[in-house]
């Protein structure tokens, strides 16, 4: 799709009479990057990059009816259709046991995240990757927004995915978008032991005319499933998950807790570690321990 987006941009220049370099002038991009684009070399064109085109081209909205099929080629072939369903769906649905998911990930997040994997090419290749993923996320705060419900394994809170200052941002705004009324957030608990979708992640999307698809992946695959058997069994197993979650008020407390314990910065104290002081403390000028509850016990008094 590179290679025809490219021929295009070709041979509409060539027939506006138009050299390299004027174009490049008229998009406001070096005469080397419509050598790339022509070439599909370097880094895939952006949206507003394929507009601009479109516009001083006279191409009629050709180029921007290309420029999502340019775009998922940043992407493995088995994760293209699913994005194009994604982008029509009108609930999502997902278990995910090791990352946040896409949708709601913070852009230092999803730099991490983006960066290892077998199927990375090289530095310009996982900011392809990045910008489509933030693209993807900006259906979420549209007028057609879909309904998203999302079950996260408790190992996605622990592991500092970026370091403990990203892993903590995160985390904030994974409790921040949870306040949208669209959007519901769970955590799974390691105390609930197996389950039929460890290891991986899962996706249940409701279609506008209400059939539904799932969707599986792991670290290197994906499997579209679209038999109306098999989906109903997927969307048992995520209402199971769903089901043995915390409620959503206790997840956002155990995110929050996670937040401030696990991925606190190097200079913040732990809860524990506060409480350890002020005991500290206490003792040496003389107060009484605390309680659990944060109360004060008064230390007994001889008997006259």
């Amino acid at each position: 799709m590179a290679a025809l987006f490219g021929s295009r941009v070709r041979k509409l220049r060539a027939a506006a009479g138009l050299t390299q370099a004027e174009l490049g002038r008229m998009t406001n991009v070096v005469s080397t990057r419509i050598t790339q684009i022509e070439r599909s070399s370097g880094a895939k064109p952006t949206l507003e990059l394929a507009q601009a085109l479109d516009t001083a081209l006279v191409a009629d909205e050709l180029l921007v009816d290309l420029w999502p099929f340019v775009r998922r080629e940043a992407f493995p072939d088995w994760a293209q259709t699913f994005m194009a369903l994604s982008a029509r769906a009108t609930a999502i649905r997902q278990y995910t046991a090791h990352v946040v998911p896409g949708l709601l990930q913070t852009e230092a997040y999803a730099r991490a995240v983006l960066s290892v994997g077998r199927t990375l090419k090289s530095e310009e290749h996982l900011e392809e990757r990045l910008t489509a993923r933030l693209d993807r996320q900006k259906r979420l705060w549209s007028a057609g927004r879909p309904e998203l419900w999302v079950v996260l394994d408790e190992a996605v809170l622990r592991r500092p995915v970026g370091g403990p200052a990203v892993m903590r941002a995160q985390l904030a705004h994974l409790l921040a978008t949870a306040e949208e009324p669209h959007i519901t957030v769970q955590v799974l608990p390691f105390a609930q032991g197996e389950h039929a979708a460890m290891g991986g992640s899962l996706t249940v999307l409701v279609l506008p005319d209400g059939t539904e698809v799932s969707y599986t992946e792991g670290a290197h695959y994906g499997q579209l499933i679209e038999d109306p058997e098999e989906v109903r069994r997927f969307a048992v197993t995520y209402d199971q998950l769903r089901a043995a979650a915390l409620p959503p008020l206790m997840s956002l407390d155990m995110i929050r807790s996670a937040m401030e314990d696990n991925h606190r910065d190097a200079s913040v104290p732990s809860r524990s570690d506060r409480r350890r002081l002020a005991q500290k403390q206490l003792q040496q000028s003389g107060g009484g321990r605390l309680r659990g509850s944060g109360g004060r016990i008064p230390r007994s008094r001889p008997h006259p």
